[in-house]
């Protein structure tokens, strides 16, 4: 139909939609994919694919494992997320960063793509001086006695008390601040102190979460800087405003400013730093900030900076904010503690830990399942749902934080989904069939698809490596969430009307195995597990 608004009018005659659909289709060469062709409606081409060609790739999926989509040359990509700030807590905001970007850099690992997964810490700034002077006054000895800093957070909250009420401790913090950024070797010790005790506390989560990063925060970035400004003055970019240096980006509403007037740097300037170090050192064709949508305005200005500069050709690099929604409580609200704080990570995590022990118990799992098996099983469903519920919601939008919906096991939830996985593992597992019977079936046996419900789950499980391209372009991970779960609700009624196993029904011992459809439960077990990886969910193989 858009064909025919292309095409010119000859003789005042228009070529009809149908006529274009008949042109194509009688036009289409024999070839091993399609069945038939068929025209419907008012122009639109039905495309039947041939049973034995979507059989062939099943075997080649359950032979050759789960592969990428195809993709023309390995690229080099960055993607900066997570990016807590030290001494302070991680919270739910970095949460969503974290997972939405964990998730991101597996299916780019996946397709082949060289990653360079960033945590742009914030390591550097003026918050620095108050908490330096406030640790000479706590710790004097620190320099030679490790002071024992236990809960940075209330560490940062005094000193910041004293900061906003105390006139000479104000003072000597402007002074730590300047004595740290001149590499005054006391300064330094004092600051690598406060890091140090900081990114414990990250790691912690990370290792919870199974994610790996790379630390490099803002004060990697601070030797870079001077040659920034310096390369916009150069250019004619640079006004200069009550003292700041500022640089005016056609197209955006609010200048950078890349000097304030007491000659310091700013976050515009070490972004414009961290932007181009990824372009000209790390060399990368895609580079993702997984940032909030509050910092929206702030990234499209630094990009376009760096494409007013001449930094980069968008045509040829991909530079792009995947943004993300704030997350809400039950109330519909900013998600906090009772008392008005935000919520801290590590606290949020041992509840999900505690109620999917409490979901397993109800189930009476304990009495199935070893120590440990009922131990994997929490941790796998804990994680499993927080990760599922974040990633499962178009990451634009808002979403709502609620455990019991998380631990659901009815609908699109993770709870459910490794429920199926586990229920579609253990179908080989009750009729004695191994891994290496399975590998001989795969060669050997022809996966017959007659039956409408064998059909349409090998349709299905097929539709996988273009579920993934689809979001090697747009960066949302919710699509494919939508798709295990039609994957895990086809592979139900399938099962619900083609038996796998059949059995004696009065003795229960197996009659007969239908082998091909054992291999459609084994493909479709090989694409869950593989989406699950990608979601960086652990699925278990007992639950």
């Amino acid at each position: 139909m858009s064909i025919t608004k292309m095409l010119p009018k000859t003789n005042e005659q228009k070529v009809s939609p149908r006529e274009i659909a008949d042109n194509i289709s009688r036009n289409i060469p024999e070839n091993e994919y399609i069945e038939k062709v068929e025209i419907a409606g008012p122009g639109f081409i039905n495309v039947h694919l041939r049973k034995d060609f979507v059989s062939k790739q099943l075997s080649s999926l359950l032979v050759n494992g789960v592969q990428p989509p195809a993709i023309e040359n390995r690229k080099k990509v960055v993607v900066d997320f997570s990016s807590p700030n030290i001494a302070k807590e991680m919270h739910v905001g970095h949460l969503r960063s974290t997972i939405i970007g964990d998730s991101m850099c597996r299916l780019f690992e996946f397709v082949g793509y060289d990653v360079l997964r960033l945590n742009h810490l914030g390591d550097w700034g003026t918050q620095f001086g108050m908490l330096i002077a406030h640790l000479q006054d706590k710790f004097p000895d620190f320099l030679t006695v490790s002071p024992p800093i236990g809960d940075l957070q209330a560490f940062y909250k005094e000193s910041k008390r004293r900061f906003d009420t105390e006139e000479e401790f104000k003072k000597r913090a402007y002074q730590c601040v300047v004595l740290l950024q001149s590499k005054n070797p006391d300064f330094i010790k004092a600051w690598k102190l406060i890091c140090d005790v900081s990114r414990k506390e990250f790691q912690k989560i990370y290792d919870c979460l199974d994610i790996k990063l790379i630390e490099r925060g803002e004060s990697y970035y601070q030797d870079k800087m001077t040659d920034i400004v310096q390369e916009f003055e150069e250019r004619g970019f640079v006004q200069m405003d009550d003292g700041r240096k500022i640089v005016f980006v056609p197209g955006c509403s609010v200048p950078l400013t890349i000097m304030k007037s007491d000659g310091g740097f700013t976050y515009d300037t070490s972004d414009l730093a961290a932007l181009k170090q990824r372009l000209f050192e790390e060399k990368a064709d895609i580079i993702v900030y997984v940032v909030d949508s509050g910092q929206s305005v702030h990234l499209q200005t630094v990009f376009a900076a760096g494409q007013m500069i001449g930094w980069y050709d968008p045509a040829v690099t991909r530079v792009v904010h995947a943004a993300f929604g704030v997350v809400l409580g039950e109330d519909k609200k900013k998600f906090k503690t009772r008392s008005g704080d935000t919520v801290r990570l590590i606290e949020l995590l041992e509840e999900g830990l505690k109620r999917s022990m409490d979901k397993l118990k109800d189930k009476e799992r304990d009495k199935v399942l070893t120590e440990e098996e009922l131990k994997a099983a929490q941790t796998s469903v804990a994680f499993g749902c927080i990760k599922y519920a974040d990633l499962s919601h178009n990451r634009m939008n808002d979403y709502i934080f609620s455990f019991d919906k998380m631990l659901d096991d009815r609908g699109n939830t993770a709870a459910y989904l490794l429920y199926a996985f586990t229920r579609i593992r253990s179908i080989a597992r009750l009729a004695n069939i191994d891994e290496e019977m399975l590998q001989k079936a795969a060669r050997e046996t022809k996966i017959l698809l007659d039956h409408e419900k064998e059909w349409k789950l090998g349709k299905c499980i097929l539709r996988f490596p273009e579920i993934l391209q689809k979001i090697l372009d747009d960066l949302l991970l919710h699509t494919l969430c939508d798709y295990l779960y039609e994957l895990a609700t086809t592979f139900t009624e399938f099962y619900d009307n083609c038996y796998c196993v059949e059995k004696d029904r009065q003795t229960g011992t197996i009659v007969k195995v239908n082998m091909w459809r054992m291999l459609l439960c084994e493909a479709t077990a090989a694409v869950m597990a593989k989406g699950f990886d990608i979601l960086g969910i652990k699925p278990v193989q007992k639950m």
